[in-house]
């Protein structure tokens, strides 16, 4: 994995995070809204739509660089639609990144041939 496609990958992940604690959050104020008179929405709609914009581009950066299959893409871009699917995606990323460089490893020590 050359370092854009490493870098690409730790943007997506970085992001995943804040995105679905964000999307939480504006749950949460929507119940609010709608029991109290407390109204963040605009607010957390605000920080969520940007975070969430963000979110789609590092997908999209990420699918590019990383040679995603058709599956794979789809399920990154799932998890930006479900409550908690960024911290599932962060996991799923992190566990990918870890294989590539042990992979990496195993090349420049000449174990394998992939």
């Amino acid at each position: 994995m050359d370092i854009k496609t490493a870098s690409a990958l730790r943007r997506l992940r970085l992001v995943s995070g804040p995105e679905a604690i964000s999307f939480l959050l504006l749950l949460v104020c929507s119940v609010l809204k709608r029991t109290t008179d407390f109204n963040a929405v605009p607010v957390m709609g605000a920080i969520h739509g940007f975070l969430f914009v963000l979110y789609v581009l590092f997908w999209a950066d990420a699918w590019n660089r990383a040679k995603w299959s058709l599956g794979t893409a789809a399920f990154y871009f799932l998890m930006s639609v479900l409550p908690t699917g960024g911290f599932f995606a962060d996991r799923r990323l992190k566990r990918e990144a870890e294989d590539a460089v042990i992979a990496s490893r195993a090349r420049g020590e000449g174990v394998v041939n992939a």
